[in-house]
Order: structure tokens, then sequence, then C-alpha cells
């Protein structure tokens, strides 16, 4: 008998709904008419002991008690799974070959990997047991998914990198927890300090933004503009350059701060001869931006329709499990298969028949043409989110379901237009010695953008083009005006009709919004202060994973730590005051994003599990001991938004997501050396 264990039971109704019927329901399981069986967790089915369940003296917080670090890891079932892990157990006796069927992502592999080791599964049956990668519900994909089988064991470090993370985060986040909230209660505070290897640096970007924006002071800066006509006055702009002479009037911006300087510069070139003396046309072409993984569709999301991270994410899973319309949609990868590419004029058909408004009064997509997402390389558990071949019915789903299906579905067939052509033109014109810059933009195709074109006649859907769905090569040119210029050519005579002086004043930066952190979650390298760090996480960088960022951006708001101003995130005093009373590496993200990086390495079998936990202990040692010889003054006479709850440190980390229980750990050890009895960790 082979036994499908699912993530959870949506899954494993669409596993067993392909397998030879009649289906038999029963108490959490669907037996097949050949015998085989589908169950499933639903989500983690274990956690974490509490920590007075390794000794009662670590139900009181006492500073003397940390770091608490595990020798021996301990698993307990959850009160309310009790009932399922029973029903696994006998059909994982009764199994002959076992199929881990969690979703394809680290977190996926690990909860049923950790539930196969709890039930004591060893020798050929661990050896043997396969692996069953679904990113789409339906049933023609499930059917090819079960004939793609491979072994479990080539996915251990993906289990491992999981069963790091997770262990990182009850580590830091269980004791700098208490150790913040027993140091703030001798300054007055009585609220718990929740402290996170991911949630706290997040939090520390916005109050440092919020600082920098409170202590900004504006001052002005000024331009120059020259109104120039042709012989045949044909009228333009260009903008001052200003030399190398003028350095000592200037920001480290380049902005002119003298007024006297540029109202000088308008005098000498009112009325005067300008030279063309240069002109640089080049023929560029912007090719389709990657198609969405979650937080570039999150990102989107909020800048066109408003919406959170946390809304993006449930109506992507609403999506996927009930409307089976989109595919996976946790998804750090924007990349397909090159097998799928075979698949691309049925789903185009399928997004033409129920989202024909995509494509209404434009160019047909090409079904033939191969964008670069089509990489082998770049795909491994999960691929980039794109529609289904199930056909959308838009006046069945929500509004907000119906703008993400579209922005999929549009995003996917971008892939099947051929490049965005224009002309860029640059011109440098000189008048009285001075030098002045003005550029054109001339479309000659719009290739894939007619896309963008077509969604701006229909308000209520679509991206617009100052969406950042572009690839890392940018979009920039998206948000500029095509701006014209009439013909010209080097050592052409212009004249200037007159100076302008354009008076401006700096500008504080934003505050952040959803879509500019997560934008700083997923690009996190722009925030790191270490350059050599900076330098290590300039491709692989990132705060969290694709299914936990919305999570921790609402648990800083669960928190009261941060709220919201309209679109505008900010962070409250308690926030304020725990940023300010904690070291600076606590609160940037250098360190967490380096462990973000060594466990997408470990993930690929590059770096050792014990070779990222040991650091992180002798890290955790010196965190404590610089938090018992500083009281956090900060919070003096911030009040507390919550009552004082104990135990509320248990999601002080990276929150997966899947799982709302508390979680604890085991016991310090003289030692603090770190062992496991799971084979994972290995």
């Amino acid at each position: 008998m082979i036994l499908y264990i699912a993530e959870k039971p949506s899954l494993g109704r669409a596993i067993a709904d392909v397998l030879p019927k009649p289906l038999k329901k029963g108490e959490g399981f669907i037996r097949a008419a050949n015998g085989d069986c589908v169950s499933w967790c639903v989500g983690h089915l274990l956690e974490q002991a509490e920590p007075d369940a390794y000794s009662p003296e670590y139900k009181s917080w006492k500073f003397e008690h940390l770091p608490i670090v595990p020798d021996v890891w301990k698993m307990k079932p959850k009160y309310k799974m009790r009932g399922q892990i029973s029903v696994l157990r006998g059909l994982v006796k009764e199994a002959t070959q076992l199929v881990n069927a969690g979703d394809p992502d680290r977190e996926g592999q690990l909860l049923v990997d950790e539930i196969i080791a709890h039930l004591g599964v060893k020798g050929a049956k661990l050896q043997q047991a396969k692996r069953l990668l679904i990113s789409d519900l339906n049933p023609q994909a499930v059917t090819r998914a079960l004939g793609q089988l491979r072994l479990n064991r080539e996915f251990i470090p993906l289990s491992t990198s999981a069963l790091a993370r997770s262990r990182a985060d009850w580590l830091y986040g269980m004791n700098m927890t208490r150790a913040y909230t027993i140091q703030g209660r001798k300054v007055g505070y009585q609220g718990v300090l929740s402290v996170g290897r991911v949630q706290t640096p997040i939090l520390g970007l916005v109050v440092r933004r919020d600082e920098e924006i409170g202590n900004f002071v504006s001052k002005p800066f000024y331009e120059v503009l020259a109104h120039l006509t042709t012989d045949t006055q044909q009228a333009f702009t260009a903008k001052w350059q200003p030399s190398e002479a003028c350095q000592p009037y200037m920001d480290e911006d380049g902005r002119v701060l003298s007024r006297g300087l540029a109202q000088n510069v308008v005098g000498r070139i009112t009325g005067k001869e300008a030279i063309v003396e240069k002109v640089t046309a080049q023929d560029k072409k912007l090719n389709a931006p990657l198609p969405y993984n979650l937080s570039s569709l999150q990102i989107d999301a909020a800048k066109r329709f408003g919406m959170s991270a946390k809304t993006v994410l449930d109506t992507c899973q609403s999506l996927y499990e009930r409307h089976k319309l989109i595919t996976y949609p946790r998804s750090d990868s924007r990349y397909l298969p090159v097998e799928q590419h075979a698949m691309a004029a049925s789903v185009i058909a399928t997004v033409n028949k129920g989202a024909a408004e995509l494509t209404q009064g434009i160019d047909v997509p090409n079904a033939k043409l191969k964008s670069k997402a089509w990489n082998a390389k770049k795909v491994d558990a999960h691929h980039a989110i794109i529609p289904t071949e199930k056909i959308a019915n838009l006046s069945s789903l929500s509004p907000a379901e119906k703008q993400i299906y579209l922005q999929v579905a549009r995003q996917y067939l971008m892939q099947f237009y051929p490049a965005y052509l224009y002309k860029e033109t640059l011109v440098e014109i000189v008048i009285a010695g001075g030098v002045f810059k003005t550029k054109a933009k001339q479309e000659n195709a719009l290739g894939w953008k007619q896309l963008l074109k077509q969604s701006q006649s229909n308000s209520n859907n679509g991206a617009s083009p100052s969406s950042s769905s572009g690839s890392k090569s940018g979009n920039k040119n998206d948000d500029e005006e095509l701006t014209t210029i009439p013909p010209l050519t080097k050592g052409q005579s212009l004249h200037c009709q007159r100076g302008e002086l354009l008076e401006k004043q700096t500008q504080p930066p934003k505050h952040f919004t959803d879509a500019t952190l997560l934008g700083a979650m997923t690009g996190i390298n722009r925030f790191v202060t270490d350059p050599d760090i900076r330098k290590i996480l300039k491709d692989t960088d990132g705060l969290g994973t694709e299914a936990t960022r919305a999570g921790i951006i609402e648990l800083l708001f669960k928190r009261s730590f941060l709220v919201r101003q309209g679109k505008s995130i900010i962070a409250t005093d308690v926030g304020k005051g725990l940023i300010n009373s904690l070291p600076l590496s606590a609160t940037t993200p250098d360190m967490t994003a380096l462990w973000e990086n060594t466990l997408d390495s470990m993930s690929r079998k590059e770096t050792q599990y014990q070779a990222f936990m040991q650091p992180l202990i002798g890290k955790l040692d010196e965190l404590i001991t610089q938090a018992g010889s500083v009281l956090p003054t900060a919070l003096q006479g911030v009040k507390s938004p919550t009552p004082f709850k104990k135990k509320s440190y248990s999601r002080g980390g990276n929150n997966s997501g899947r799982s709302t229980t508390k979680k604890g750990i085991a016991k310090k050890t003289a030692t603090r050396r770190t062992r496991t009895n799971s084979t994972m960790a290995k």
C-alpha cells in the first residue's frame, strides 16, 4: 500500500481525486480502490516542548537561566492533533511505500519529514520514501506530478535547512525575549518585549526611517533650464549640468545650493547662441518581466491595489486551493521548467477564454516564443506563480481574487510577446561655456507593454506601468513620460530664448508602505551596513521567506510595534523604545541576512547544520551578556499595549505561517553544545 502524506486536507483531496475509484473516506484519510491511501497533516502536527516541560524552574523567567540552549531537542504532539497523528501511525505501519506530499518548499518538506521521524520510520521504508511535488491542484497537473516522483532523501538538505531555521528562531527569540522583558520590568515596562531574528531587524528599518524623517531639515536647491529654439522655431528645453568648479556650492547629491550661482547662469545664457555638442541615439529593447514569485506579486498588488502582504497571500491561497486557478503561491522562484513550455498554448487558450479582457484589442500572444523565464537551472522544488489550465469564471471570484488572478495571468502572457523597442536620444548642448543636457524617448514597438497599455483602459484590473514587476534589470523607463525633441545634429546652432531658475526643496525619505517594506525585505542588502556582508548578499539576499514575510509584518502590527497611517507604516512608541534599547546588531539586518544566506546554502547542500548553529550560539552568549549589562532606559515611561503574558515570547522569531502554537526550548547545558536526535540534522 502506498501512503501519500499531504501537508493539508485540500492537497490530500486533490491527490485522492486522481487515484482509482471508488474512493472510501475514513477519519483523517481517503482510501483508493487499489488500496493506496492519502492522509494529511494540518500544518505542523508537532511542536517543541515548553521550557517548564524540561525543568520546572524554567516556568519562571529569570535572567540567570539564560541563555537556555538545548542539549537534545524534543518534540511533542500538538494537543488537538493527537487524533490525526494516531491515524497516521496506523497507516504508516500498514504502508509498504511512503510519499512525502508536503508543499514544495523547505517548510513543507520538514513538516512531513518530522512526522515520519516521530513515528519511528527506519530502514528500507525510510530510504525508499518518495517525494511528490505538486504546484497545481487541478487533476491533470496532479496526475503529471504523480508520474514524476523523486526520492525523498534527495530533499534532506531542504528539510535540514528548515529545521535549522526553526531552531535558530527558538534559540534567538526565546532567549532575547526573556532577557529584554526581564530587563524592561526593571525600568517599569510591564509588557513582553518580543525580539525575533527577523521581525526585529524589520522593525529596526521602520524605526530608523521614521527617525530619519523626523530629524530631516529641508533645504532649498536650484536648477536651471534653458528654453531653446531651432532656426525653424521648434522649441524644447535642456537642463544645466554644473561643472566641477561648482562643487563648493553643491551638496553630496550634486544639487546646487547657491541661488546666486544659479541666477548667474540664467543671466549668462539668456538670449545667447547654443551649439549642439553631442547627439547620441540608441535603439534599445526591454524584455518582458519575469513571472511572479510571491514577494514580487505582493509588491505589485500593494502598489496597484493597496493590498497588504497578508491579504495577497490569503487571496493566492484561495485561488490555489479553492479555485485551482493558479499554481503554488508560496514560491520564491520567478522561473519555469523548460518542459512546461509545451503547455503554453493550452494555458494561453485557457486564460483567453476566462479573461479575454487581457488581450482584447491587442496582438495575440505567440505560444512559440520562449522568454528567459524558461530556465531549468533556476527551478528546483517550485517554480513561478502562473495560471493553471482551468478556465476562470471571473464573476465567481471576489474583487481581490479577480485582481490577483488577472495580475498573475497578465504577467504570464507577457512571456509570449516580443521585447518593447524604443529609441533613446541624448543631446548635449553648450551655452556660454555651460553644459546642458536633454533626453528624448521614442517608442518603436510596444511588444509586451501592449498588455499594460490595454490594462490602463480598465481601471478595475491590472498592473499599472509603474509596477515593480520587472526583473532585476529594472524598468526605469516605465515611469518616464515620452518626450520628443526636434531632429538635431552635432554642431547645429540653436538660440537660447531664456534661462529659467527652478527653486526646489529637498524632500525627506518616504515612510515605508507594504510595497516598500516588502521590497526592503527581499532586497535587504541595500540596508546592510557591513560592506563585506553586502557583497555576499548581493545575489542571495532576503529577510524571511516567501511564506513568512507577510506573517512577520502582520505580527509586528499585532504586537503593537507598528501601526498604519493610510498607506504609511509607522513605528509606535513601544516599537521605538524596543529598538533603541537593543544592541545595534539585533536591530540591523546584517546578522540575520547572513543567516538566511547560510540557510539557503544549506538547502543546496553547501553548508552543514553545525556550521550554522555553533556560531549562532556563540553570538547568543554575547547578546545575553550585553543585555544584562544595560537597562533599556528608552522604555521608561512607555505604556505596555497589552497585559504582561510570560509565554508570548514563543513566536518571537521567524513565524513559518503554518502553525499558531507556542514553541518552547530544552534546557541549558554546561557545554552549550547542540546535538539532535533527528537524522535530518546530521
